[in-house]
């Protein structure tokens, strides 16, 4: 057992509608085998048996942790060059066609073996930590053979026992056709899921499935076969949508009945009802959308007043947004959607948790695992307020001080 006392502000993030973050001033926090069994002023704090490991929050703000529900995390190689051609004026879809963009990663990754994968990862996912992630959801999609997609797989393993943060493998096989099957298109489909799909799930490598759903990369039919084929062997679904142009993507994943639809930065008034009846998470992804310098923005009050859970997430990635710090994710989310804050900070905790299908995350209630961060700051809008800041004095995974940014701070 161990009570955190002396916080400033706990956001239990289940509060009601007037206040959705659940604040709690002058708090405390009380844990056994790794899991909530007390929350409330410390001033209502139940008898503390002697011995137990008291820490002090010195008045910082207590969130739980948060939840990366988006990333592209292993890989090889960089995209610089493409960030260059993008300045001079080049579309996505241009540098795709002389043989940049995800492709060139493909090829770096595909020459790195699993160690390399693994040790060109640890790094980011040690940032991640630092800026308060306690849980990250990680894609396949840079390998496009099936030998390579269950290596990154198989490094997503690897990782997750090395380091503290927890990971949710996603496939994403069908991230672009391979290029050894640029002219058939089905053929490569029929590879993922004859063959890539069936032995992802054999070895558990992955817990969901998902498809990018866009001109130049599959269709709204390749989408529906992958998803009869994830379902099949027991995956979950999630989609990659509406990024570039609107193909109809939003209803296409409530249609699927996908855990959550990702981009959405066109999705229509039509696309939005039709998630907010399948229940459907809408994962966004605004530093993506300022790194590739897109106009269009996610309609993201829309989709808010229209009853659908916003999660934010980073996408990180090599390409179009190699961004490691959600929080500033989510000040890009206050000021290019205008999001409130509190509306972000649910986006970053719970909702990304419901986007990965884990409601038990993101939220402190009695019974939860006890992931949290704690701010150098008493107010919980300090973890977006100063951009790309540093804000996380440390943080708590399994009810155990997984990171400090002083070593004498929070002795576990």
């Amino acid at each position: 057992m161990f009570v955190v006392r002396n916080i400033g502000v706990l956001c239990t993030m289940d509060g009601p509608a007037g206040d959705v973050l659940g604040r709690v001033e002058h708090a405390a926090l009380v844990a056994s085998d790794d899991l909530i069994t007390w929350t409330g002023p410390e001033k209502d704090l139940p008898p503390i048996p002697a011995g137990t490991r008291q820490v002090d929050a010195e008045g910082g703000a207590l969130l739980p942790g948060l939840v990366e529900c988006h990333t592209h995390l292993v890989f090889a190689g960089t995209r610089v060059a493409d960030y260059a051609r993008r300045s001079r004026g080049m579309t996505y879809q241009q540098i795709a066609a002389e043989g940049g963009g995800i492709i060139t990663t493909v090829k770096a990754t595909r020459d790195a073996s699993e160690s390399d994968l693994v040790d060109l990862a640890l790094p980011r996912l040690k940032t991640l930590l630092r800026h308060g992630v306690t849980t990250c959801e990680v894609k396949s999609g840079y390998g496009l053979t099936l030998q390579d997609e269950l290596k990154i797989l198989r490094a997503v393993r690897v990782l997750g026992a090395l380091q503290p943060v927890e990971l949710v493998p996603t496939f994403l096989g069908a991230h672009v056709v391979a290029p050894e099957f640029r002219e058939n298109p089905d053929r490569y489909v029929d590879l993922v899921c004859a063959e890539m799909i069936p032995q992802v799930a054999e070895a558990r490598l992955a817990r969901f499935a998902d498809v990018f759903v866009e001109q130049g990369a599959f269709t709204p039919a390749h989408a529906r076969r992958i998803a009869k084929a994830a379902s099949d062997a027991g995956l979950g679904m999630k989609l990659h949508v509406d990024q570039l142009s609107d193909g109809s993507g939003a209803g296409l994943a409530a249609e699927l009945g996908c855990v959550s639809a990702d981009h959405l930065d066109h999705a229509t008034p039509a696309g939005i009802a039709l998630l907010q009846r399948a229940g459907t998470v809408a994962v966004l992804l605004p530093s993506a959308q300022v790194f590739l310098g897109h106009a269009q923005k996610a309609p993201a009050r829309a989709l808010l007043d229209g009853g659908v859970p916003v999660a934010i997430s980073t996408d990180f990635n090599p390409g179009t947004s190699p961004c490691l710090h959600p929080p500033l994710a989510g000040t890009l989310a206050v000021g290019l959607y205008g999001m409130s804050v509190d509306e972000v900070l649910l986006g970053l905790t719970r909702q990304a948790a419901a986007a990965l299908g884990r409601k038990d995350l993101g939220r402190f209630y009695v019974g939860a695992p006890c992931d949290a961060l704690l701010l150098k700051h008493s107010r919980p809008e300090d973890l977006l307020y100063e951009m790309a800041g540093d804000p996380v004095a440390a943080v708590i995974k399994a009810g155990r001080v997984v990171y400090r940014d002083d070593p004498h701070r929070l002795p576990n």
